[in-house]
């Protein structure tokens, strides 16, 4: 499994109706072959910034099976007018199995 961390700067007057939109890119990404799981974190300290994290069962069902498709458009038609600057996406692997 692959997590990816996408960084998201939300416009501060818009963050409302970002949130109101969001949940409808659940069935996006559920169609995408390779998809696992997604949550939105919304960070306390900075207003507006959130961290998107998308389980993937590689990184090429990120860069290849959502990017690659008409997905990926329809994914930034939805909430890529709420983005005060480009986000900022890296993948992780698990390095230990423990659960703190």
């Amino acid at each position: 499994m692959i997590l990816e961390v996408a960084i998201l700067h939300i416009k501060t007057d818009q963050i409302a109706a970002f949130e109101a939109v969001f949940p409808k890119v659940e069935p996006i990404f559920r169609s995408i072959k390779g998809y696992i799981s997604h949550e939105l974190q919304r960070c306390i300290e900075t207003r507006g910034r959130y961290h998107f994290l998308i389980r993937w069962e590689t990184v090429e069902s990120h860069t290849v099976n959502f990017r690659q498709s008409p997905k990926f458009q329809e994914f930034r038609g939805l909430v890529g007018g709420f983005f005060a600057q480009p986000p900022v996406a890296e993948h992780f692997e698990r390095v230990t199995d423990s659960h703190i």
